[in-house]
């Protein structure tokens, strides 16, 4: 019986910020090629919600460390559930964004989830998105890209999300809160969201989704 390698699965490396869109592009590539795919941020949005039901602070590394170590996570079709609970719209919250982009800074919480995101290489292939796909987790991935809009098209983005999900939005608390986010995912110490060197700039501000995962599609198949 013959094992394939993992390294010779390809994969796709979709980084960018928050409500950038990459992952509806992500999934919606990942579907058109039928391949897996990794929402790489719902991991750090479930170690944000059950360090906030242990009560463990985000300043806490040594206690964040663990929880992501150990985390009990089955993700479903387009279900995720926690400790066998369905966390699905929970981690979707605007404060779970928040703690996971807090929680995100630590390198120990950081080096405890890549094993786990490694993982998700299986044959056919994968498509992966997150802020460090590309320059950390996945760096030999076939097609790297780097989606961004600006932020004022990302808040309206969130901010239709959120309306259309029932949970109540204010757009001012939204932008400002994305400059944050933003602002820790490019600075902090570790695996600091970048475009690296060979990777596609994909600007969606003024892109249909369709436009988007088409673009994605082209580079890959002309990789």
């Amino acid at each position: 019986m013959t094992t394939i390698s993992t390294q010779s699965v390809p994969v796709i490396a979709i980084d960018g910020p928050t409500a950038s869109g990459k992952g509806t592009v992500a999934q919606r590539v990942a579907e058109a090629l039928g391949f897996h795919y990794l929402d790489s941020g719902a991991l750090y949005r479930l170690v944000g919600l059950a360090s906030f039901k242990a009560g463990v602070s985000t300043d806490s590394e040594p206690d964040l460390i663990p929880i992501a170590e150990k985390l009990n996570v089955i993700f479903q079709g387009d279900r995720v559930f926690l400790a066998d609970e369905d966390v699905t719209d929970v981690i979707r919250q605007e404060a779970m964004g928040k703690r996971a982009s807090e929680v995100a800074v630590h390198p120990g919480v950081r080096a405890a989830l890549v094993a786990r995101q490694q993982a998700f290489r299986q044959a056919p292939g994968l498509v992966a998105d997150g802020r460090d796909m590309a320059s950390v987790i996945f760096q030999d991935a076939i097609t790297k890209v780097f989606l961004t809009a600006s932020v004022e098209a990302r808040a309206e983005r969130r901010y239709k999300q959120l309306i259309a999900k029932g949970f109540s939005a204010n757009m001012s608390i939204l932008l400002q809160d994305l400059r944050d986010r933003d602002a820790r995912d490019a600075n902090r110490s570790t695996s600091p969201l970048k475009a690296v060197e060979g990777a596609h700039h994909l600007d969606t501000t003024s892109m249909t989704i369709e436009e988007a995962v088409n673009q994605v599609l082209a580079w890959y198949k002309a990789s």
